[in-house]
């Protein structure tokens, strides 16, 4: 479970010229702290911060409370110099909660109150507004990151947006405890492919493991015939299994299977990338053209892999996991400019949570561009909304780039890869031009719904760039 702080501002100087105004300034927190608490978040809350002493106590329990970000709610006016001092020890992103207690006061009724006295205190209970003009002149000019959420306390908007902050924040701790395996080697060639492991461990957090195929043989040569037949049930159990597929390459794929999970578990990783070759006929041959399926299965609890050691995708799909999106490992296969639409797929690893109907297992005579011949998966992304993620290393930095499109009907390609159809709104040309030019690697990682808005949350947490194309 995550921790996000909490903390309201206000003005103890109005406490004793308005009755009841702090007692329910309070109450308005104590909902906010339980509704970003049913979100899966332990709520750090250091109560409402009126005056600089109060400041500088909150900074001390939010700052020793290693908290994800910082939810700032406006009670009412505040003064800048209750925030800063908060906003400053903590170094996480603050999210300004700019809601109103109703989304239209009753005028009639205040203006019949009469009593200008009383009616100062019901606006200043409903001013929340009036301090974020300040609260964020201040952040702007004291270098603080920070976003806004405006609304009122039953505004669902509102807390759909605070909701993904929170996922955000999840998903930037999990990726910062991420153990990710790099197995085998690149696909010679592959210069987009390549990437600077030290970035992503200082970007991201993530842990780089490497290693060893010898190992992963140890592990197969190991393996008992109960867990291969074990795994043939699995197999069968998530996929559908062409009849053609031969009984000793499903053995051979089951094998390879139960030593991918023995890798994994000694390792204690949360995604790996792998690719290898070797002299023809070697042994490590015989196990990396049947890892498709064990990496299949592996990628749809969510340990995602990615073949040709593509590590950057390999984030990317952690990323879109996490999200609870899927995350499937894709390339541009064809566009079809009749219907506007593009192609894409993979012969490697697939997310069959994502798949439209059942994940079909079936044999492939060659795989394209690599040695040797084995299982495959065949699958199309299910119809409906999707979003791209690419994590892109540039010339001078790593960022985030995003698309949101949709999976459509149509025929594609039964060749034995994941393969789906998808639009976007720029068009295909567009659309192409305009993705390929942010200069991403040729793969990406594909999930379902439309989650732009959580990935460029997520990218404000980390404090990386996010581009979106669509």
């Amino acid at each position: 479970m995550i921790k996000v702080g909490l903390f309201g501002i206000g003005l103890d100087t109005y406490w004793g010229q308005f009755e009841g105004l702090h007692d329910n300034l309070i109450h308005y927190q104590k909902q906010i702290k339980n509704r970003i608490g049913s979100f899966g978040a332990e709520v750090v809350d250091a109560g409402m911060v009126d005056n600089p002493d109060r400041a500088m106590q909150a900074a001390e329990l939010l700052k020793s409370s290693n908290i994800e970000i910082l939810f700032l709610y406006v009670s009412t006016y505040a003064l800048s110099s209750t925030v800063l001092p908060v906003a400053r020890a903590v170094k996480t992103p603050v999210i300004i909660l700019n809601l109103q207690p109703v989304p239209q006061l009753d005028y009639d009724a205040f203006n019949r109150l009469g009593d200008r006295g009383k009616m100062t205190g019901i606006w200043l209970e409903h001013c929340q507004a009036c301090a974020v003009p300040e609260i964020a002149s201040v952040f702007n000019r004291s270098g603080i990151e920070y976003d806004l959420v405006t609304g009122y306390l039953n505004d669902e908007t509102a807390w759909n947006e605070i909701k993904a902050w929170t996922e955000a924040a999840r998903v930037a701790r999990v990726m910062r405890n991420n153990r990710l395996g790099v197995l085998g080697h690149y696909y010679g060639g592959m210069l987009d492919v390549y990437t600077d492991l030290t970035k992503q461990s200082a970007v991201f957090g993530t842990h780089i493991e490497l290693l060893e195929m010898c190992e992963l043989k140890k592990y197969r040569d190991e393996a008992t015939d109960a867990e291969v037949q074990s795994k043939i049930r699995e197999f069968y159990t998530a996929f559908d299994v062409a009849p053609e597929c031969d009984t000793a390459e499903i053995e051979r794929a089951a094998r390879t299977s139960v030593a991918l999970d023995k890798l994994i578990k000694t390792h204690k990783l949360g995604s790996m990338a792998y690719y290898y070759e070797g002299e023809t006929g070697n042994e490590y041959e015989n196990i990396v053209t049947s890892v498709i399926a064990g990496n299949t299965l592996l990628t749809g609890k969510n340990i995602p892999v990615a073949g040709e050691c593509e590590v950057k995708n390999a984030q990317a799909m952690k990323i879109m996991d996490e999200f609870g999106a899927g995350g499937s490992f894709s390339e541009f296969y064809l566009m079809d400019y009749e219907e506007d639409a593009v192609l894409l797929g993979h012969d490697g690893p697939a997310h069959f949570a994502i798949a439209h109907g059942r994940v079909k297992l079936v044999p492939l005579p060659i795989y394209h561009g690599k040695p040797g011949k084995g299982l495959s998966i065949q699958m199309t992304v299910r119809h409906g909304p999707v979003t791209l993620l690419s994590v892109v290393e540039g010339k001078d930095d790593i960022f985030l780039l995003v698309a949101e499109g949709e999976s459509v009907k149509g025929p594609v390609l039964n060749i034995g890869n994941t393969n789906s159809r998808y639009r976007f709104s720029p068009g295909a040309r567009e659309f192409i031009n305009q993705w390929s030019k942010q200069g991403p690697a040729h793969h990406c990682a594909i999930g379902v719904g439309h989650i732009a808005g959580k990935i460029e949350k997520l990218g404000k947490i980390l404090g990386l760039k996010v581009v979106k194309i669509c």
